[in-house]
């Protein structure tokens, strides 16, 4: 059963960011164009990352629905509700008409697929990463890090099929060949359907469930995790921390450097194509760091991983400034190589930091809120400061921040490998 929990913690998780970073790439590369054709270039790139933002700004709203329902009735049902929501939410984008076909409307609905795809994503991560660790407490870094390379998975597959999408040029694009991978996402919820409804609930969960049914002042106390959650409230602000800095780099290497990227006359295939190699670098690395955070502690990893990935950020515009495709390459795989190093031991640092009838709600809350802050506004940040001062250089320097946040909780969070679920 372990086997098959941590095969659904995975593919579930692909198909969930595979929908939800699409969004990011087609925002990047043509809902500009089609959702806001009435704004200049740079303005109408503006309001597609606001689009985009919007989904992160709903994660939280997720986080707190799937958490609160997540730590009383379980984590498997929740987990069957999202991938639901979000393949509906996904395919139907890939028939929105355009602006073009019915105006305004277009853009609207833009804004609320985006919105139900965000409630969704944001139960996701939290009920995938706890069901993969509480079935195996033992190593539970690694076995979180199963779930979190769904992240790495849904960006590598995101970016795939759109590059292949992408083969279909210039109005037959522009068309109908984007909506191709909006339109497959309802074949890959089937899939991750099919393997989800296989799992058995978690035993550390029914075990906490158990022990709070036999005294009633426990169930009483448990009815409303969030409450809990709030009412001590240094572990959710040491999440959101934590997490904070690593979100903001995914969003520039995995998303918003896909516009800069074209704006620097990278062609658009060689862009995606470099996205796609740093998402098979974090999917390949990610086990390996989580599994050293069961063994040397997830603070050191994450802390070492936070200096590096500010660092990775500056090297990767300097590389890309030169204008070498190759060295294009580079600068992006050298920045997600950085981010499996901070990311990979999050899952389980932040699970382990709440106690199991509050973990759900607690974890997914701090991951979700540090989604919308370093996630959702980084590219529409990205994109004003490079429209404001026509460098990077701001942009090093904001990253240089958020990471800087992430070291600061990580000398204050309590180290928890040890820890006993």
């Amino acid at each position: 059963m372990r086997n098959r929990v941590l095969v659904s913690s995975f593919v579930g998780s692909v198909i969930e960011w595979y929908d939800f970073y699409l969004f990011g790439v087609a925002s990047a590369a043509v809902f500009n164009t089609l959702f806001f054709p009435d704004f200049s270039a740079t303005a109408g790139t503006l309001a597609a990352f606001a689009t985009l933002a919007a989904g992160f700004i709903a994660r939280p709203v997720g986080g707190i629905i799937w958490g609160h329902f997540g730590d009383r009735i379980g984590r498997k049902r929740m987990l069957v509700l999202s991938i639901v929501l979000m393949g509906a939410s996904t395919t139907l984008v890939g028939v929105l008409p355009t602006y073009a076909s019915i105006g305004v409307w277009a853009p609207i609905l833009l804004v609320v697929m985006r919105l139900v795809q965000g409630i969704s994503a944001g139960g996701e991560w939290g009920g995938a990463v706890l069901l993969s660790m509480e079935h195996a407490p033992k190593r539970r870094g690694l076995s979180s890090s199963v779930a979190q390379m769904g992240l790495y998975g849904g960006i590598l597959l995101a970016n795939g099929v759109f590059a292949l999408a992408s083969v279909a040029t210039g109005d037959a694009f522009l068309s109908w060949g984007w909506r191709i991978p909006f339109l497959a996402s309802a074949v890959l919820v089937a899939i991750g359907l099919w393997i989800r409804l296989g799992v058995e609930e978690s035993p550390v969960f029914k075990q906490a469930r158990e022990r709070a049914a036999q005294a009633a002042a426990a169930v009483e106390k448990t009815r409303i995790p969030l409450v809990e959650v709030i009412k001590r409230p240094k572990n959710l602000l040491l999440s959101v921390f934590l997490v904070l800095g690593p979100f903001a780099a995914s969003a520039v290497y995995g998303t918003w450097i896909v516009s800069y990227g074209i704006q620097l006359h990278f062609p658009r295939a060689d862009v995606l194509n470099a996205v796609l190699i740093s998402a098979a670098i974090g999917l390949v690395f990610q086990p390996v760091f989580a599994g050293l955070s069961d063994l040397w502690g997830r603070r050191i990893v994450v802390g070492v991983g936070a200096v590096l990935q500010a660092l990775s950020i500056v090297a990767m515009f300097s590389l890309m400034d030169t204008g070498s495709v190759a060295a294009m390459y580079a600068g992006i795989s050298l920045a997600a190589f950085a981010h499996a190093i901070v990311y990979s031991p999050l899952g389980a640092w932040l699970g382990e930091l709440f106690p199991t009838t509050q973990r759900y709600t607690g974890a997914s809350l701090g991951y979700q809120v540090a989604g919308t802050l370093g996630g959702g506004f980084t590219p529409l940040v990205c994109a004003s400061i490079l429209a404001s001062s026509g460098g990077t250089a701001g942009i090093s320097l904001f990253m240089a921040a958020t990471c800087l946040l992430t070291v600061i909780a990580v000398f204050l969070a309590k180290e928890t490998y040890r820890t006993v679920l």
